[in-house]
């Protein structure tokens, strides 16, 4: 949640009739989070909502996270391909959970087909990122342009679908506790600060109404909802993308991670310096293209570091990563909890007196210990422990 933003057509207050120029009412409803104490965001629709001509199990959505016991046991440290995921299919369906605990489950994506169903994700939200390619999401706040280096945030329970324009690479983090804005980038107000590390500018939102009176927005009336991890298939009486206006703080966005604004110190700085967004037992973290240490002893290399209390994941988007030798685009790092870790050899020593890195990485900290998947045994690099070795 960014700010309140609202389109469209809207009655002078809510709960109050709001009518067409023929007299036809609107129909209210109130998209709300945390029961009725938390943000919200009032949808002003054509038709009623409640409406299903058929309700049922289906066989769509993804499979569940099923843990590989066998990557507990040694304790290593793990690299995947991101770019093993098989190409194709709709976002709906294709997605393979890679890793996961109770508070988040990382999924990659390559999707090449737009969704034939809409979606609504009653157990979590999710924050995409885009590696490759680009879409629109189309929801019921409007019209999203998605484009390569762009989080992209869908609210739990928001009705939408994904229309793929080029081939695409994602990753999702799917959090059922939410995610949001770090409180620290608040002022008393809900203003982001003036040394957040990016503004409200920077925030895409989402071109609408969806919908006008005489002008309603058609797509499939099938409707898949995914909640206790289980998918139910509706068939909806009237269309989905019927929302003629909206006005609230709960709505799609998009944020591209080069808009993102890296802090430099006279030495090394916690990786906590380039949090993005947040969640229960999770910080996201960006990292880009930044001016590094000034001292003139500085070492800019992140320090070898034994952080008993968190499991850390890296995507590695592009640039010279000079922390790694062997890791390219797309390569997804695991260092677990118990284990230190840090530079590639040589990579410490090597950094010092640059100037400048030219790296683009996203990184995610979790607090509960992160479960590798069966379904990610066949994209894992099964020599990445040993590339520290100096003998």
């Amino acid at each position: 949640m960014i700010d309140r933003a609202w389109a469209g057509l809207l009655p002078d207050k809510p709960h109050t009739a709001l009518r067409d120029a023929a007299g036809a009412l609107f129909y209210e409803e109130m998209h709300t989070r945390g029961g009725f104490g938390g943000p919200f965001t009032y949808l002003y629709h054509r038709y009623p909502v409640t409406a299903h001509r058929e309700v049922a199990s289906c066989n769509r959505g993804w499979a569940p996270p099923v843990a590989d016991e066998r990557a507990f046991h040694p304790l290593r440290r793990r690299l995947y391909g991101s770019d093993k995921i098989a190409q194709g299919g709709q976002l709906l369906d294709a997605r393979t959970p890679i890793l996961f605990n109770k508070d988040v489950t990382i999924l990659l994506a390559r999707p090449d087909v737009t969704d034939d169903a809409y979606f609504a994700n009653g157990d979590a939200d999710e924050l995409w990122f885009v590696q490759e390619g680009a879409a629109r999401l189309e929801s019921v706040c409007g019209w999203l342009d998605v484009t390569p280096g762009d989080y992209v945030w869908v609210p739990r329970a928001m009705i939408h679908r994904w229309h793929v324009e080029r081939p695409m690479r994602l990753m999702c983090f799917e959090a059922p506790e939410g995610i949001v804005v770090p409180t620290d980038f608040r002022n008393p107000v809900g203003q982001l600060r003036m040394d957040a590390p990016y503004t409200h500018r920077d925030f895409v939102r989402p071109k609408g109404p969806i919908a006008t009176p005489d002008q309603i927005q058609e797509g499939p009336r099938e409707l898949v909802v995914k909640r206790h991890g289980t998918f139910t298939r509706f068939v909806t009486e009237r269309p989905s993308m019927d929302v003629v206006g909206w006005d609230g703080f709960v709505y799609p966005w998009a944020f591209n991670i080069e808009k993102y604004q890296p802090k430099t110190g006279m030495v090394h700085l916690p990786p906590t310096i380039h949090a993005t967004f947040a969640s229960r037992g999770f910080l996201v973290c960006s990292f880009v293209p930044r001016v590094t240490d000034t001292h003139p002893n500085a070492i800019p290399c992140p320090y070898p570091h034994s952080s008993v209390d968190c499991d850390e994941v890296i995507l590695y988007l592009r640039g010279n990563f000079t922390s790694r030798r062997g890791v390219g685009p797309g390569a997804l790092s695991l260092h677990p909890a118990g284990i230190a870790h840090g530079p590639h050899p040589g990579a410490y020593e090597a950094s010092i007196g640059t100037k400048r890195t030219d790296e683009m990485a996203v990184m995610i900290d979790t607090y509960a210990p992160l479960l590798p998947t069966a379904q990610a045994a066949n994209l894992e690099d099964a020599g990445y422990h040993e590339s520290w070795r100096t003998t």
